[in-house]
């Protein structure tokens, strides 16, 4: 799918808008941030990171719009990019819901494209839960360590594969002491590759609970990667 007459500069601060935006049309990305991994060999200007980008260099790519997230990029680079007079649109994601309602409004409303064909694809795979397998915990990040709390879009991910989180209460990422998680005693630990690299010798800091390596991209990215449920 191509896409039709519409935006043909875009730069994106969101590593999950930027694969979604290069599943239509990757030559329209004029910037991207350094963390935007997806697709390979992305042929687009690095603009820092989500947190800290070149306005300078964004403002000088003269970019159609600018794609942002209420939670990965910050309300005073919006602004500045906005005072220079760029549209940014800012999008609001804490659940599948959400995801699939602000990439439809993102490529029909904002890019003016067609929707790929794999939007509705997704919805369709994501439509009805799966049943009740127990609590979780899922932690993003060590040294301190922080959990997935509540009302986020990893969060009701796990819940649609049948997890609840028992930190669902809480914050949205909270921190957390070892101990915390360990006597929430869930029944299962899921760890991630992102943004924290998890590996054998986290999991044996956990006191014994049951855990399970898992794709940071298909738990927290939403775009192309809806395609794929992690395997919990």
């Amino acid at each position: 799918m191509t896409a039709r007459s519409g935006a043909r500069r875009v730069v994106s601060l969101v590593p999950s808008l930027t694969e979604a935006v290069a599943s239509v049309d990757a030559s329209a990305l004029v910037g991207v941030t350094d963390w935007c991994t997806h697709p390979a060999g992305l042929d687009a200007r690095r603009v820092r990171g989500t947190k800290n980008p070149d306005t300078a260099a964004i403002i000088e790519l003269n970019p159609d719009v600018v794609l942002a997230n209420r939670e990965e990029n910050r309300e005073i680079d919006v602004a500045r990019l906005r005072a220079a007079g760029l549209p940014v649109w800012v999008s609001t994601i804490d659940s599948l819901q959400e995801a699939f309602d602000e990439l439809d409004a993102m490529f029909v409303d904002v890019l003016r494209w067609d929707a790929p064909a794999w939007l509705p694809e997704a919805r369709r795979l994501w439509a009805t839960p799966l049943p009740d397998r127990g609590t979780c915990a899922c932690p993003i990040w060590r040294d301190p360590w922080m959990v997935v709390g509540g009302r986020t879009f990893t969060s009701d991910v796990l819940a649609h594969l049948g997890w609840r989180n028992v930190f669902a209460g809480r914050p949205r990422y909270p921190h957390v002491e070892l101990h915390e998680i360990v006597d929430a005693a869930p029944d299962l630990v899921v760890l991630p590759d992102e943004p924290y690299p998890f590996g054998p010798a986290d999991a044996a800091a956990l006191g014994g609970l049951p855990t399970r390596q898992a794709s940071g991209r298909l738990l927290m990215w939403y775009g192309p990667s809806l395609l794929e449920k992690p395997e919990l």
